[in-house]
């Protein structure tokens, strides 16, 4: 049965099949899911690396009238801007060096299907040009050549950026971001979701219990508390790496908690973590101490050390609680974005 025979009375309901997670924050994207796929516009999926963007790209095309065309995938971050756009275009014999023969692009190839550029933010503006046109005009020349294709391809981007900020930076068009941001969806961190840190850590101890023929099937209570307050900066996919990592070093049938990484267990403290009072105390004090036994005759030295490192300490945590989009850290620092972007630059938290 196809997608278009589908009976979608609501938009709620069970999870999409291959996306693990039932959290308030995951049927919001379940729902606007379902509910983009019934169209053909562009959609943009926006969140951190490793939430699952290209999951939720299947969906869609997968519950769309396009789900028995081809579905493509480009990452556009793992190509320079020559070999991408040979890539997403194709070329003709002889149009630069190593072109020996015809090639059909990635957007003829996804005709009558979905292309799926990951790392949209990757591309170049010259790049971004000719994706303006293909989205607005549906057609565009292989490189080398002057016969214009036409194709029928549905657009799905992504990016772990936030696009405005690099509008506003000019590294991207604003023209190309809202032909690309028609429907966008935001896909959550693991931190916000927390709720599905044990039913994705059941799915991973199933997977990989039969990929490595093992029979790991428990987790223990101390383990599964440490992995549901880790603040996983690499989200789901960290996760994976660490149940994966644990399946194949357990003894038995139990993933325990020596199994898990000191990051996880509290070994060893997190990048970004909270700067509670009594973090704060403890810094304070070794700024002092290290300032002491280094201070000059400037008075006001010991000082600027102390402001500048919790300074950097607290920019860190705000960028951190909004997933690096810099427009909404400065409104909660409580100053303007270009003010932000010197600091992050002064203390080396650009990412």
């Amino acid at each position: 049965m196809s997608a278009a025979n589908f009976n979608y009375s609501s938009d709620t309901g069970p999870p999409i099949p291959g996306i693990i997670g039932s959290s308030p924050a995951m049927q919001d994207v379940y729902r606007l899911t379902r509910r983009v796929a019934r169209s053909n516009a562009s959609v943009l999926l926006l969140g951190e690396t490793g939430t699952g963007k290209e999951l939720i790209a299947t969906a869609i095309h997968r519950l769309s009238d396009r789900g028995s065309g081809p579905f493509v995938k480009v990452n556009c971050g793992a190509l320079n801007e020559g070999l991408l756009e040979s890539e997403l275009f194709g070329h003709v014999r002889g149009s630069f060096t190593g072109a020996i023969n015809n090639r059909t692009g990635r957007f003829e190839a996804a005709h009558t299907g979905t292309i799926f550029l990951d790392e949209i933010n990757s591309t170049t503006l010259h790049l971004q040009i000719k994706l303006l046109r293909v989205l607005q005009e549906r057609e565009f020349e292989r490189v080398g050549d002057t016969q214009t294709v036409r194709v029928d391809t549905r657009v799905i981007a992504a990016s772990n950026r936030d696009l405005m900020s690099e509008v506003e930076e000019e590294r991207f068009r604003e023209d190309l971001y809202w032909r690309l941001n028609v429907v966008p969806i935001d896909i959550p961190p693991l931190r916000d979701r927390r709720e599905d840190v044990a039913e994705l850590v059941a799915h991973f101890l199933n997977y990989y219990s039969e990929l490595n023929e093992r029979f790991v099937v428990h987790i223990q209570r101390e383990a599964m508390e440490a992995l549901q307050a880790h603040h996983w900066p690499g989200n789901v996919r960290e996760l994976q790496n660490y149940v994966e990592r644990a399946v194949v070093m357990a003894e038995t049938d139990e993933l325990t908690l020596d199994l898990l990484p000191d990051s996880v267990t509290g070994s060893e403290k997190p990048p970004g973590s909270r700067l509670r009072g009594a973090d704060l105390e403890t810094l304070t004090y070794e700024v002092v101490q290290q300032g002491l036994a280094t201070a000059g005759p400037e008075e006001d030295s010991l000082h600027t050390k102390i402001v500048s490192r919790v300074e950097r300490e607290l920019i860190a945590q705000v960028m951190l609680a909004c997933s690096n989009v810099q427009t909404k850290a400065a409104a909660k620092l409580g100053i303007n974005r270009n003010t932000l972007h010197k600091k992050l630059k002064e203390y080396d938290l650009e990412s």
